[in-house]
């Protein structure tokens, strides 16, 4: 775990506290919901995904068979999205997107992902900054069920980043 703030990081452009290389796809595909690889090729790091102010986002959030399979309720800081879809098994990245509601889609900032199903989201990044993303089910998140987006600043100062307030304590 960092002992620097991730947005005074980002903020003050201190290097050595994370990196923006978060993968946008698995690494190593395989079947989620099925018989899981015994090598997770895990390694330690503060990886964050990296979005141009403005960005159209779209996420899978795919459930997997590790551990247990069962819901997670995903909650992202800084944003509501738009769900668009969802369902049982491994996405379909051929087959699903053609079942998105695209018209009328409820809007959240936390979705359900179902036991053994994926759930798709999309919304702007038009808020600069540094934003988590975990599963609700705290116990999750020492897990590794946890991530963070850094959104770049756009033009002029209403759409970047403030400074910190001056008695802002130190982490």
């Amino acid at each position: 775990m960092p002992t620097t703030a991730l947005l005074q990081a980002h903020y003050f452009n201190i290097s050595g506290v994370f990196t923006d290389d978060f993968p946008s796809k698995p690494l190593i595909p395989y079947n989620y919901t099925g018989t899981q690889p015994t090598n997770f090729a895990t390694n330690k790091g503060t990886k964050l995904y990296r979005l141009p102010y403005n960005s159209t986002v779209q996420l899978v959030l795919q459930d997997t068979g590790m551990i247990a399979p069962e819901s997670h309720p995903i909650h992202l800081h800084g944003f509501n999205f738009f769900v668009v879809g969802r369902g049982i098994g491994n996405f379909n990245p051929n087959k699903d997107p053609k079942n998105f509601n695209l018209v009328d889609p409820v809007e959240r900032n936390t979705v359900g992902v179902p036991t053994g199903g994926w759930s798709a989201i999309r919304f702007r990044a038009d808020n600069p900054g540094v934003w988590f993303m975990h599963c609700h089910l705290e116990v999750h998140t020492t897990w590794g069920l946890k991530m963070a987006f850094v959104v770049d600043n756009g033009k002029g100062p209403n759409e970047s980043v403030i400074p910190p307030p001056s008695d802002l304590p130190k982490c």
